[in-house]
């Protein structure tokens, strides 16, 4: 028997009567749906995930375990991409993700990864947008209504603003912040904080490592790689030497040394 109605027979009150979950639907154990939820053939859900009311989970979507996915979401639809056109592709959402309402995450295409990924412990706000493509790494935080263009990567602990947009193509590095209302165009190199239209630098995210548990002493090394980049005029291959070898007594740096390297959009600057 499949697994899905396995669960059903076993535990009748966890998927709502009123709820439309196609029978080859794989659901865990301990998967809660809500009433008047949609959930399609090739959609695995993880154990404990609970997945709320009016709820549309569609395509070849996998959620890993203990997931929460708030109303009126809508999960692993269409690309909005015109050249789509009826491929398969897919979404990987990973474990402990919180999913708040409205907020849409779409498949990948064929031109790209053919994936969009979310890793483990994020939080998307209301309204946020995940579009085709992207791929998000752990503890991220998009606050309400942030949208994210697609082929966008986003580093671990990266926090998005509310109302922040993210431009196609675009890097996101780890520990970085943008404030609210930011319009990203370029690559936001780890560690900086950047707020504006379009966005521009203003520091590092000091309050946030502090949070993460860097010490003062690489806090203070990564604003010294800050000012190189930011604020001493040099020209950016010169940043990025002095930034290496700051990097030899600071294995921080590497991060942000590396990043610049491989930006292939160009940072904000």
């Amino acid at each position: 028997m499949h697994l899905q109605r396995v669960l059903i027979e076993l535990n009748p009150s966890q998927i709502d009567p009123r709820a439309a979950v196609d029978p080859a639907a794989e659901l865990d154990e301990g998967v809660t749906i809500g009433p008047f939820t949609v959930i399609g053939p090739d959609v695995k859900i993880g154990r404990d995930s609970t997945i709320g009311p009016h709820v549309v989970i569609n395509g070849s979507t996998t959620i890993g375990a203990e997931n929460r996915i708030f109303q009126f979401a809508s999960i692993g639809e269409a690309p909005q991409d015109k050249k789509y056109a009826g491929e398969e592709t897919r979404l990987e959402i990973g474990e402990r993700n919180q999913i708040r309402e409205f907020t849409t995450i779409h498949r990948g295409t064929a031109q790209d990864a053919v994936v969009t990924r979310i890793g483990n412990d994020n939080l998307l706000m209301a309204y946020t947008h995940v579009a085709h493509d992207c791929q998000l790494g752990d503890q991220i935080i998009l606050a309400n209504a942030a949208s994210l263009g697609g082929h966008v990567v986003v580093g671990d602990h990266a926090i998005l603003g509310g109302f922040s947009i993210v431009h196609q193509f675009c890097h996101i590095g780890v520990h970085s912040f943008s404030s609210m209302g930011s319009v990203i165009k370029g690559d936001i190199p780890p560690y900086v904080t950047i707020g504006g239209h379009p966005a521009k630098p203003h520091g590092i995210n000091s309050e946030g490592l502090r949070r993460r548990d860097f010490s003062e002493a690489t806090i203070q090394q990564i604003k010294r790689a800050y000012k190189l980049l930011y604020k001493s005029q040099l020209r950016l291959g010169e940043a990025l030497l002095q930034i290496k070898t700051l990097a030899e007594d600071c294995p921080e740096l590497l991060l942000l040394s590396d990043f610049i390297s491989e930006s292939k959009r160009g940072i904000i600057r």
